[in-house]
């Protein structure tokens, strides 16, 4: 099986870390996800006037953001110059205990049980989102929270599964977030600089292909599929076939 190289779907912004195509990917018929139509990114409220020309040639049309109104608020939105329409979905969910990770459960297995836990809590907020990125009237579209790792990571593999891209090049995808460590470790001691960052816990960073192999194979065996998940949370069938139509090339 090829994976398309990860090279040919990262695209290098100065202010941003995580951005990349989700086209190119290989269905399990041999389809190809469409290029430049869905992107996934880190948050975009750190785009520059360095970053104008790269971005605005993307002809990106609407942007989805998954992040907490407190996170809207702090952090700000997408810049104005960009000319975007700005579609704050905040995916509903329960902040995360810090305290409940161990070496032990180790951060594949600890960082599945939180997305299966967003996936329950989020589950209209995340459908809502799988509908926007369906509907053609969008645009070239651009889904992204903080890091562009969590929220952003389970909506991007939920959207392959539903296009039937094989899991392992879902997690693989998935799996290139932890490329961006650095910059993201970099971002956050300069945004925050009053917290202690000496030892930060291994989930902030790692994303294992394994952590979303296990939300997959879990969300399976709750729902049956990917696509039931979806509709019992409220996303209609036909939608999902728009987002075929839409993703996929003929």
């Amino acid at each position: 099986m090829t994976i398309t190289p990860a090279a040919e779907r990262s695209i290098a912004f100065a202010a941003l870390f995580n951005f990349r195509d989700l086209g190119g990917l290989t269905t399990k018929d041999g389809r190809k996800v469409r290029r430049r139509t869905v992107y996934r990114s880190d948050t975009l409220s750190r785009l520059g006037a360095e970053d104008r020309v790269a971005f605005t040639a993307l002809g990106i049309r609407t942007v989805i953001d998954l992040r907490r109104p407190a996170e809207v608020a702090s952090m700000g939105r997408v810049p104005e110059w960009t000319q975007v329409v700005w579609r704050h979905n905040h995916l509903d969910h329960p902040l995360w205990d810090h305290s409940t990770y161990t070496a032990e459960i180790g951060v594949a297995r600890w960082l599945s049980e939180r997305y299966l836990e967003l996936a329950h809590h989020g589950r209209t907020d995340i459908a809502r989102v799988i509908g926007m990125l369906a509907d053609d009237r969008n645009g070239p579209t651009v889904v992204h929270c903080v890091a562009g790792k969590d929220r952003t990571g389970l909506i991007a593999a939920l959207a392959l599964d539903l296009l039937g891209v094989p899991e392992d090049q879902i997690a693989a995808d998935y799996a290139l977030t932890e490329r961006s460590a650095p910059a993201f470790s970099n971002w956050v001691r300069t945004a925050f600089p009053n917290e202690d960052h000496t030892n930060p816990p291994p989930f902030y960073t790692h994303t294992p292909a394994e952590a979303m192999m296990i939300t997959l194979h879990g969300l399976r065996h709750r729902h049956g599929s990917v696509a039931e998940y979806l509709v019992a949370a409220g996303l209609h069938r036909e939608r999902l076939d728009r987002l075929r139509t839409r993703l996929l090339e003929a």
